[in-house]
């Protein structure tokens, strides 16, 4: 079965904020590490971990890309399932705010009566609120993928898409800017505008809005990983998703909107973090050269064909 794991870039920093936010979290564990040596960014340090329950996966990868709010994490404080709900909100609020900056501060918004947007000291952006029991539940951590700048007006298309390719995919919220009395078309407020909107994809769920007058754009310092079962699954994904052609490089392609993902076979964790040093090398050194992942010569390479 397909899933979907958020992927964080750091520069030298993966193993101080993975190690921060695996305490800072409940729910939370390293499940593995490994090294992929002589990478273009050097050694390359590389991380398994679960955050409240939602996986994720990091590498210090260099000085190549870095992370911004355009990709940020909802972290849903529900007082019916969390005890002591608002001061857990403020205790991860403050953690995060040590040494980052405060993109919203901490106070009552109309969607949240305690709610607060952070990026931390690593580039990693949080919206940490306190959630309403009474509505649909969703999990603690959520990926928002924020459509600012160049992409703004590109969330229902995105929307759309991505419900289209994945087979088990559930449509959630949406709501438009039109329907808060903002009129559509506006100078600040995009044709067919989406004020919020969320969808369950491959198991996880994702928000997606339209941010008029937000500067960052997608790039791959957080870029999604769809990890697949067989090479027929990762051709279909990346015929969709891969865009932009000097931009695919060892299984990472972008899709139209600009956002960054990566299409690997699930092999290829147990290669990395459960094979020998040289069946490591070797398979890293098998598929740093290719644009779309070919399995067959991935295995071949793990086997030292």
């Amino acid at each position: 079965m397909v899933s979907i794991v958020p992927h964080l870039w750091f520069d030298g920093q993966v193993r101080a904020a993975v190690e921060f936010y695996t305490e800072l979290f409940p729910d939370s564990e390293i499940t593995g590490t490994a090294v992929m040596e002589d990478t273009p960014g050097g050694d390359t340090v590389w991380y398994t971990f679960r955050l409240w329950g939602q996986e994720f996966q990091a590498i210090d990868g260099g000085p190549f890309f870095t992370p911004n709010p355009s990709v940020s994490f909802f972290v849903n404080v529900d007082p019916s399932r969390v005890a002591g709900a608002r001061g857990e909100v403020d205790r991860i609020v403050s953690a995060l705010t040590d040494g980052g900056t405060e993109l919203m501060p901490l106070g009552e918004y109309p969607f949240s009566p305690h709610y607060a947007w952070v990026q931390d000291r690593f580039g990693i952006s949080w919206q940490v609120m306190l959630t309403n029991p009474e509505g649909e539940p969703r999990p603690p951590i959520v990926p928002s993928l924020a459509f600012g700048n160049s992409a703004v007006g590109g969330a229902a298309a995105a929307r759309s898409r991505y419900l289209e390719l994945f087979d088990d995919a559930v449509p959630g919220s949406q709501v438009r800017f039109a329907d808060m009395g903002m009129p559509e078309g506006s100078p600040e407020v995009p044709a067919d505008g989406v004020a919020y909107s969320d969808v369950r994809l491959a198991g996880t769920w994702f928000a997606l809005m339209d941010t008029p007058g937000f500067p960052d754009v997608f790039n791959e310092g957080i870029s999604l990983m769809i990890r697949c079962d067989s090479q027929e699954e990762m051709d279909r994904y990346w015929a969709v998703l891969s865009t932009v052609p000097e931009a695919e490089q060892c299984g990472w392609c972008k899709d139209e909107f600009g956002l960054s993902w990566q299409v690997v076979p699930k092999e290829l964790d147990t290669m990395l973090l459960e094979g020998t040093l040289e069946q490591a090398k070797r398979v890293q050194d098998a598929f740093m050269p290719m644009h779309k992942l070919d399995l067959e010569a991935l295995r071949a390479a793990y086997r030292g064909d």
